[in-house]
């Protein structure tokens, strides 16, 4: 399908040639909500339930009601709700940030199921004639909606939007045939991030497969302890670094628990500290190759420093393991750190307990299985590390399209950018 730029010729300077200015209330029909809250549903019963919150904690502008499950209520109390029918289109009609204000999903394969909208949504109903299947999804993405539901939206903690100020939002809207373009275009962007997603879910399947299968013991592994076979270090807490002191700019790096992305270090995200807090403690100084743990809040989270452009230190919530002399391949016991074995001991020495922080006392206790040789540690570093490379390279071309999906729709629901 052809792009080409709008041709300019317009009635009006803000309206596209083709397109027309409608309020939404001459477009769609409001239908009746329940306004029942969770605790009235079960997983069983007769007639599925859609929450509000189903439709903000949904990546999909489309509920497909053959393959997405809902929860149930009671038949008796919804006796008199309208069900959803394909191409309606339900609203969440409050949000706690700006963003969220508006959004929408569009129901398909409804027709075999009963299903009613619920608290805090609203049911809308195209009049026959105004859109194509599959278009009233993106309604909420026409920015003059979009600014009109933000400007309409009433609220401190929590953002409402009323059935009246949404009926009363002008919409400019492309014809019909231009909107099933729009669609069949979209659909197609929208079929490739499912599918690249799919395929991460896939990847990262595998990945957890194999370090089921490469992290079992064979004949000739050894069981060694932490505390004998690396230096453990963390920043000490007489140094007294507080947040105060994290800087927006500098030559020496922080690294914090937050800073861990993807088992690597997101520099670009980390503070900076001045140079007395670098060379404070040589042992939190990093080096490549470096192996760290978070020890407060989410305890465990694993990272290496793969790159090391500055200097950098830790802050007092991490951990930093390096071997002695060669007990371990930095890069196995990164891998061995993110798998399920580590998983089993941090669960054992959280059990029952409230406070969370691991504790070095109890770290240098923990015993891991080891190939005896470097060489059949590198080579499972190796493997896992191919598939990280794998995953990493097949998100960032996800996020790449979801970007341009971005733009695109920004473009199409502008009519600055015609479909021939």
């Amino acid at each position: 399908m052809d792009l080409i730029l709008s041709d300019g010729a317009q009635e009006d300077k803000d309206i596209p040639h083709g397109w027309m200015k409608k309020k939404l209330g001459d477009c769609f029909s409001f239908l009746t909500t329940a306004n029942y809250p969770r605790s009235d549903l079960s997983p069983y019963g007769e007639v599925m339930y859609l929450h509000y919150g189903d439709i903000h904690t949904r990546k999909s502008m489309f509920l497909d009601l053959q393959r997405d499950s809902l929860p149930y209520i009671a038949h008796e109390k919804v006796r008199k709700i309208p069900r959803l029918e394909d191409g309606d289109l339900v609203i969440a009609d409050a949000s706690e940030d700006y963003e969220g204000i508006g959004k929408a999903i569009e129901v398909r394969n409804a027709s075999s199921m009963k299903v009613v909208a619920g608290l805090h949504t609203l049911l809308l109903r195209a009049k026959k004639g105004e859109f194509a299947d599959g278009f009233k999804a993106y309604i909420q993405f026409i920015p003059s909606i979009k600014g009109s539901l933000i400007k309409a939206a009433t609220g401190i903690s929590v953002y409402g939007i009323s059935k009246g100020n949404l009926a009363d939002i002008d919409a400019v809207l492309p014809g019909l045939d231009e909107q099933k373009k729009i669609v069949h275009c979209l659909t197609d962007v929208e079929a490739l991030i499912e599918n690249l997603e799919a395929l991460i879910t896939k990847k990262k399947n595998i990945k957890q497969a194999a370090i089921q299968e490469l992290f079992c013991p064979n004949a000739g592994w050894l069981e060694k302890k932490l505390g004998n076979t690396c230096i453990l270090k963390g920043r000490i807490g007489w140094q007294g670094l507080t947040t105060a002191e994290y800087l927006d700019s500098g030559d020496y790096r922080l690294v914090t628990g937050t800073d861990f992305l993807n088992g690597y270090i997101d520099w670009n995200h980390c503070h900076y500290v001045d140079e007395s807090r670098y060379v404070q403690d040589k042992n939190i100084q990093l080096k490549k190759n470096d192996i760290l743990v978070t020890k407060d809040g989410t305890i465990g989270k694993v990272a290496i420093v793969d790159k090391l452009e500055k200097p950098a230190t830790l802050n007092s919530g991490v951990f930093v393991i390096r071997p002695i002399d060669d007990a371990f391949h930095p890069g196995f016991m990164y891998h061995l750190l993110r798998s399920h074995i580590f998983s089993i001991f941090l669960d054992q020495l959280c059990a029952g307990s409230t406070i969370n922080h691991l504790y070095q006392k109890d770290f240098v206790n923990f015993t891991y299985p080891v190939p005896v040789t470097l060489l059949e540690q590198v080579s499972i570093a190796n493997s896992l590390s191919s598939m990280d490379e794998e995953i990493i390279a097949l998100e960032a071309e996800l996020e790449k399209i979801i970007l341009i999906k971005k733009g695109i729709l920004h473009e199409l629901l502008t009519g600055r950018i015609r479909l021939k």
